[in-house]
């Protein structure tokens, strides 16, 4: 697994947030991105035992080019715990209402195997009501 971070930078302009974004593609490229919602409404709903758990299951298949990352609140507190998957090419699968299993399962199929896990996405999740 790969541990990316920046500074922390001063945006004044939407350039410097350009830049901040090309610096972040730059340390990035190639890679999966897993960003797991840890504000206040994911912790509660129980986006830390997710997020570790998608840890653990990264690091025993021995996933090189994944970066696992924390953010804060996704905005979206009703579908807690939300976590977001970035592939190389920059599409993003939206999971939601996730567990420590279905983290575990959605490494194995999705980021290892190359099958995002349509049940458990937001449309999906959208569909249900």
């Amino acid at each position: 697994m790969k541990k990316v971070g920046m500074d922390a930078v001063k945006i004044r302009s939407g350039s410097d947030l350009e830049n901040i974004r090309r610096k972040m593609n730059d340390r990035t490229a190639g890679c999966t991105r897993i960003v797991v919602g840890l504000g206040t409404c994911g912790q509660a709903a129980g986006a830390q035992q997710v997020y570790d758990a998608i840890r653990q299951e990264i690091e025993t298949l021995h996933l090189q080019d994944v970066i696992l990352e924390a953010t804060g609140c996704v905005g979206i507190c009703q579908f807690e715990p939300v976590v977001e998957v970035y592939s190389p090419d920059h599409v993003r699968t939206t999971y939601v209402r996730m567990t420590p299993e279905r983290g575990a399962r959605m490494v194995q199929q999705h980021i290892q195997g190359g099958n995002p896990l349509a049940e458990f996405t937001i449309g999906a999740a959208q569909n249900r009501r």
